[in-house]
């Protein structure tokens, strides 16, 4: 009989394309999954890794018997997920993963929550921007994921997966605080066309959205500077160093040296907990996600 262990480690090499990706996506060194490995190569009978230049690539019988791993994990965690919800208790492992600010605005009191009312459920969290969420949800290192989109820029929703929207979260401008409109009540993104801009970094959905919205207008924004931490970009803008919008989930309610000020038509965030449908019927997945609209509740428009 194969070990369902070193199948799973089998089908994480397939997944993440490398030995390294693997024990990265499964939390272990990269000597337990070559150890895996070839314990299972010993079970198999036949080689199911072969050198590819400085890594390495499945062979043909690795590549079959992935295929079959991947179907057997999938079938294994419906079962899982049955065996749940016919129990109903909320126990076990969750691994939940967000992007910073969600992290920082949320996760504290759902997982406190999660902590008090679920003793017997052990709660893992991973800060990971929206696209790599989405990825390790799909790939089942992670079960659920908290991701957004904004109400001009929609993301879409992949094959395989279930999401339900936690809140909305409003985005102002942060301006120096002596900026000349500091104090306006509302702003126009276009008032802006000749500022400095600290961005997100490019590729990230946030950064293309920002393009996207100020291109939108007829504004070609000028990137001074690129900072992924909301506090480093802020930090940049209390310096006098250009302009970023700031969304206000998990951002200081003031911060000295820095004005927000409102977008006369609203700037929005739509922030939303994705799963694998297989998932879906989890009491522990269904008391995560509740715990996250609790905590959101008080944060939406």
């Amino acid at each position: 009989m194969w070990n369902l262990e070193r199948l799973r480690t089998l089908d994480a090499v397939a997944r993440h394309g490398s030995v390294s990706g693997a024990a990265d996506g499964l939390h272990v060194t990269t000597s337990a999954v070559s150890q895996q490995l070839s314990k299972l190569e010993r079970e198999v009978g036949q080689q199911l890794l072969a050198k590819n230049g400085r890594g390495v690539r499945l062979t043909d019988a690795g590549l079959l018997l992935a295929e079959h791993a991947s179907r057997i994990l999938s079938q294994v965690q419906l079962a899982q997920a049955d065996i749940e919800a016919q129990r109903g208790q909320v126990v076990g492992e969750v691994r939940i993963a967000a992007f910073p600010t969600a992290m920082r605005g949320l996760f504290p009191t759902a997982i406190r929550a999660l902590r008090t009312a679920h003793p017997d459920l052990r709660v893992h969290t991973a800060e990971l921007e929206p696209d790599l969420g989405v990825r390790e949800v799909l790939r089942g290192d992670s079960d659920l994921a908290v991701v957004l989109d904004w109400n001009n820029k929609r993301a879409p929703v992949p094959a395989g997966l279930e999401r339900v929207s936690l809140l909305d979260d409003s985005a102002d401008v942060a301006l120096p605080a002596d900026h000349p409109l500091a104090g306006r009540a509302a702003v126009e993104l276009e008032d802006f066309a000749d500022e400095d801009w600290v961005s997100w970094p490019a590729g990230e959905f946030c950064h293309d959205w920002l393009m996207f919205t100020l291109r939108s207008k007829g504004v070609e924004p000028r990137i001074a500077h690129v900072a992924g931490d909301h506090h480093t970009q802020l930090a940049l803008v209390a310096a006098g160093l250009g302009i970023c919008v700031a969304p206000r989930l998990g951002r200081p309610a003031a911060m000295d040296g820095v004005a927000f000020v409102p977008v006369r038509q609203p700037v929005r965030r739509h922030i939303y907990a994705t799963w694998r449908t297989d998932a879906g019927r989890r009491p522990s997945i269904r008391a995560v996600v509740e715990a996250l609209r609790e905590a959101a509740g008080p944060l939406g428009e």
